[in-house]
């Protein structure tokens, strides 16, 4: 046979995606394998990305990741959004991104903490080191931005510190007391337990010497005007006094970060799944269907009614599904039922402890990881 130069010409230009039979892109098998996680009875399939952007350059799909492409399919949806509890859908990421707000929901927003105890007098049941421990985790209603860090060369003053006193005590012949976050009170003013001077005695033109320095009070100040700093709940137990118990103390707040201690933690919790997806494969129809939406633990089914006494399940809740696979365990379910989780969708949920609403904290998770992004683009021009 002569191969002739139009032949040539030809074998040099085909490609096989210009044929008409030929579908554009990926093939339906490998879209699910691209995009989704599989979950089966043993383990869920699936579970790794195409880092490498040339894994699918055969199907005509560029997998490079450019800067154009996130703009258009990053999202975030707000589902629901109250004071202390945030939900929202991030899309079009890769879940190294959602896990780094996770992280820096939890370890590096900073917020107020008590760090500092002074106890004058604790006849309760509780040590003091157990007391003060309790204390360091009572959460604060103290915008952490208003306040600055205070280092070990600094010296506590109204900018950096917030001093709360709880004196309390159980009178006798009466019945047990409880001591809760209500019971403290605010210092606007600073410590007021005077500090040892080591036999000097302090004279009447002389300020006597306490725990912090303050040059001003900070309800003075205008952003404490008209909102005083208390706990995030009043109803928080401390301690419980018997008749004739008492409990005297300062407590002082500083400014820090969950990467230092937990108390610095402004979240309870943050944390994040991807959007479940459940697949009929095939019809699921009168027995079989009601077996279905009994066996579903948290009601993702529904039956449908076709008339005639027939009836089909439908997947009507499938953001309820947690992939708890009751579903495919059924061995006469298991073939008409997938379970999948979409890979670049993520169901975000921020729990706050109250010292910033939980989607000033998103923002300042933001703020943290663009700074971060920024240090290392200087450092490495």
């Amino acid at each position: 046979m002569v191969v002739t130069e139009e032949d040539k010409i030809f074998a040099k230009n085909f490609n096989i995606n210009d044929l008409p039979d030929v579908p554009a892109g990926l093939p339906p098998h490998l879209k699910v394998k691209q995009n989704r996680v599989v979950s089966k009875k043993d383990a869920p399939v699936d579970t790794a990305n195409a880092i490498y952007s040339g894994s699918h350059v055969f199907s005509g799909v560029d997998n490079s990741v450019k800067l154009g492409n996130f703009y258009e399919d990053f999202k975030v949806d707000v589902i629901s959004c109250t004071e202390t509890d945030m939900e929202f859908d991030m899309i079009g990421i890769d879940a190294a991104f959602a896990n780094a707000f996770r992280r820096i929901l939890i370890s590096e927003v900073p917020s107020m903490a008590i760090e500092k105890v002074l106890i004058a007098n604790n006849t309760s049941l509780i040590i003091d080191e157990v007391l003060a421990h309790r204390m360091g985790l009572i959460p604060i209603a103290a915008d952490p931005r208003l306040f600055e860090y205070l280092t070990e060369n600094d010296v506590p003053n109204e900018k950096n510190t917030i001093v709360f006193k709880l004196h309390v005590e159980c009178p006798k012949r009466q019945s047990r007391l409880q001591v809760l976050t209500k019971d403290l009170e605010w210092l606007p003013n600073g410590s007021e337990f005077l500090k040892e001077t080591g036999g000097s005695t302090s004279t009447s033109t002389t300020k006597p010497k306490t725990y912090t320095s303050f040059s001003c009070s900070q309800d003075s100040l205008p952003e404490f005007a008209d909102n005083p700093i208390t706990p995030s709940y009043l109803d928080i137990l401390i301690a419980k006094l018997s008749p004739g118990q008492e409990i005297e103390l300062e407590a002082h707040a500083v400014k820090g970060i969950g990467k230092t201690h937990a108390k610095w933690s402004p979240v309870g919790t943050a944390w994040y799944r991807m959007l479940p997806e459940v697949v009929l494969l095939k019809e699921v129809v009168d027995e079989n269907a009601e077996r279905l939406v009994k066996v579903c633990p948290m009601n993702v089914f529904d039956i449908e009614d076709m008339g005639n006494g027939r009836k089909r399940a439908t997947v009507a809740q499938p953001r309820n599904c947690t992939l708890c696979k009751e579903c495919i365990r059924d061995n006469d379910l298991a073939d008409l039922v997938e379970l999948r989780s979409v890979k670049n969708h993520f169901i975000f949920k921020i729990e706050s402890t109250g010292s910033l609403p939980p989607d000033v904290l998103f923002t300042e998770a933001v703020k943290i990881l663009e700074d971060k992004c920024e240090r290392v683009i200087a450092d490495l021009s």
